[in-house]
């Protein structure tokens, strides 16, 4: 792979024309000399976007592996490693998760939780970079976003199924008047564990009984699905062992509810999220972190009229 320098497109002059470096021309690429330049790409916007379905290699960087977003601000490294709470965290840019230090196209992080690690640093774009971990030979791509131009609405709908999993159970707070009985009324708690297995579970009890009481009377399969044009609809299903699958459109109302609409019957339901999982510095006690994850598309048209 890749060693060492900071690679810079044409795109990247113009934010480094004011600062002092030397630069080497190699295949209409450049190659900044200095560690300060370095500091000025990764300090230049708020975010960083870690688009985890980019990353190459076999191996991993724990602190990335679990962040959604990094940023990079005057020696200290910020991260977003929980949509709940996303935007508002750290003015937007999550918790103070360690230190770094710039070097020549290098930047080395000091985690709280994970230690010294070396990244490599290269300029794809304007706004995008890849950092490479020579020790795991893998590589990140993120992306760049000012705070103001942050679609974090955007980022719960693409990352939807770890939202799920943030809270130990839903609970079901709202069902509609309007809408056909049908079986999925009964159910009062779904759970979503932790890491995407594809696996649920659902409860009958009471609402607002203690979570360590519940008894778990269902278990199945889910899918989350893209659709065809909609970038702001997600689709769920529910297999239920032996008793066949329910069918919902899945909306975001805020980091602690959501919507299910089950669509055949027209019955709109709100859960509640119970026991927040919050993700600080280390994902070794509870085992979170991002995999790639690519949903199935569905060709359908919303049916919920908002």
């Amino acid at each position: 792979m890749k060693i060492g320098k900071l690679l810079f497109g044409i795109v990247l002059i113009g934010l480094l024309a004011s600062s002092c470096y030397t630069e080497v021309i190699v295949e209409d690429e450049y190659i900044t000399e200095s560690p300060i330049n370095t500091a000025l790409v990764l300090e230049s916007y708020d975010l960083w976007y870690v688009d985890i379905n980019a990353t190459k290699g076999s191996g991993e960087v724990p602190f990335l592996q679990r962040a959604f977003t990094i940023s990079f601000d005057r020696g200290v490294v910020y991260a977003n490693n929980n949509l709940v709470g996303i935007g508002k965290t750290g003015n937007g840019m999550g918790i103070d998760v360690g230190s770094y230090g710039t070097l020549s196209g290098v930047v080395e992080v000091d985690h709280d939780a994970d230690g010294l690690w070396l990244l490599e640093v290269y300029a794809l774009n304007s706004n995008t970079l890849e950092l490479y971990n020579p020790y795991s030979d893998t590589s990140y791509v993120v992306r760049g976003y000012q705070s103001r131009n942050f679609d974090y609405d955007q980022v719960f709908y693409d990352n939807i199924h770890y939202f799920l999993q943030e809270y130990q159970v839903w609970e079901k707070t709202y069902t509609s008047e309007v809408g056909a009985i049908n079986e999925f009324d009964e159910e009062n708690y779904l759970q979503f564990p932790v890491n995407y297995d594809g696996s649920f579970r659902s409860s009958i009890d009471a609402p607002g009984i203690p979570l360590n009481t519940l008894e778990w009377d269902y278990q199945g399969n889910y899918e989350v699905y893209d659709v065809q044009d909609d970038a702001m609809l997600k689709t769920l299903t529910l297999d239920y062992d032996y008793l066949g699958n329910d069918y919902f459109e899945l909306y975001v109302i805020d980091d602690s509810t959501i919507e299910l609409y089950h669509v055949s019957s027209g019955t709109i339901y709100e859960f509640s999220g119970r026991g927040y999982m919050q993700y600080l510095k280390s994902g070794n006690d509870t085992g979170k972190k991002r995999t790639k994850v690519k949903n199935p598309i569905m060709n359908v048209v919303r049916q919920r009229k908002m």
